[in-house]
């Protein structure tokens, strides 16, 4: 029974790490949660995004107080040799004093440095995007590449029993040995297919593991799975225009730019306002303290060129913020168009083949195989009719996997998966 009991532990402990290592590859969803928690790009900005949200509390506060020792009268009038303890020199100031800014400018400085931080954060949530854009785009050609392969397969097997029709044919005289050999051809054009996307495969599946932040021969199961398609009302143009301007990060980031930059063009006219310093001054004679004082200090703002410069470089960062934002959204606008016709367009390349023309041509295909069987066509004409059903079915899978293209397009310019 012990025996069994450390059989059965040993299974279990070598079982344990395949189990927990699942092979991604099936869904997007299995890429995108590996891509979350490793690359490395994603992790850089998150941890930015972190170190600029710690800027904001030191950006707003005092500055560290100053202790300032002053011994006077080292000989203590000649009474004692050169010395310096504080008990035995003729007088002893202790100046603790504290630097206090103009009123509003540490308000402003935490604005600043909220914004930038608010900046960083919405780059960290672009870099989600963008990154999730590419491996969906990615996931969509590696599904796509799955399908043709499989139809090349089947292809191969379908060419193969058509030459076999052909030498049959031939063998009793009924069609001339070029159909056999015709045949032959098209077999060996389906295998150079098949070359091709197997090198497109293993470009794909680098790429991917690229993303996942794994090594580019690591396993990736076939695509499976494609992402259900939204509605069609969630992706009208006025939908998608409402979305865009609610949840895009890089807008977002443009608008803290803008409250930064008008925070600090604030800074700098306030900079126009004296700072101030105050101290308290204990004086010590002997061994005990004699006397109280209080100081203000007060800085000079006489500079005023140099402040001039910096109130106008503020209003020229601020125009420039604000520019920048409106250009932003113009070229995002024009994208999500581009992105939202093409996913029209796809939606009803899709509804074409799969309602019409695929059916056409596998009927036409049966048709001319029955046909050719029986002597009412050539060998051209039946070839013809598998052109077409190879070219509408990669067709149709064109569409699908362009479809979702498209989809994860405008997710990482609305900011947020319909």
């Amino acid at each position: 029974m012990k025996r069994l009991v450390l059989l059965m532990t040993a299974i279990l402990l070598a079982a344990g790490p395949a189990a927990a290592e699942a092979i991604p590859g099936a869904s997007v969803d299995s890429l995108l949660v590996l891509a979350k928690a490793r690359n490395p790009d994603l992790a850089v900005a998150r941890l930015e995004a972190e170190a600029a949200a710690e800027r904001v509390q030191p950006a707003g506060a005092l500055p560290d107080p100053v202790l300032r020792v002053e011994l006077e009268n080292l000989t203590n009038g000649g009474n004692t040799g050169l010395n310096l303890s504080p008990s035995r020199v003729g007088d002893t100031k202790y100046s603790f004093i504290q630097s206090l800014p103009f009123p509003g400018k540490r308000d402003l400085r935490r604005d600043v440095a909220g914004a930038e931080a608010d900046q960083a954060s919405r780059r960290a949530d672009e870099a989600w995007l963008d990154l999730s854009g590419r491996i969906k785009s990615a996931y969509a050609d590696w599904w796509l590449n799955g399908r043709n392969s499989a139809l090349n397969r089947e292809l191969l097997e379908l060419i193969g029993n058509i030459e076999k029709v052909a030498q049959v044919r031939y063998a009793a005289g009924l069609a001339p040995q070029q159909d056999a050999i015709r045949a032959q051809v098209e077999r060996t054009g389906l295998l150079t297919d098949g070359l091709m996307l197997e090198h497109e495969r293993h470009t794909l599946s680098a790429l991917i593991n690229g993303l996942l932040a794994r090594p580019a021969n690591a396993p990736l199961e076939a695509g499976k799975l494609l992402r259900p398609l939204p509605p069609g009302a969630r992706t009208t143009p006025e939908a998608l225009g409402a979305r865009l301007t609610v949840a895009n990060p890089g807008l977002a980031a443009e608008e803290s730019r803008i409250a930064g930059a008008r925070a600090g063009r604030d800074l700098a006219y306030r900079e126009r306002y004296p700072d101030f310093a105050m101290g308290v001054v204990p004086m010590q004679m002997g061994n005990s303290v004699s006397s109280w004082s209080v100081m203000l200090e007060v800085n000079l703002p006489l500079q005023q060129e140099s402040r001039r410069s910096r109130e106008r470089e503020s209003e020229r960062m601020l125009a420039a913020a604000e520019a920048k934002k409106a250009g932003l959204a113009n070229r995002l606008r024009s994208e999500l168009e581009n992105a939202q016709a093409a996913l029209d367009v796809g939606r009803e390349t899709e509804m074409l083949i799969s309602g019409s023309l695929l059916p056409q041509a596998e009927l036409g295909f049966k048709a001319a195989l029955a046909g050719y069987e029986a002597g009412k066509l050539d060998f051209a004409t039946l070839l013809d009719a598998q052109r077409q059903v190879k070219l509408a079915r990669q067709g149709l899978y064109k569409a699908q996997a362009g479809q979702r293209a498209r989809l994860a397009d405008i997710e990482r310019l609305i900011g947020e998966e319909l």
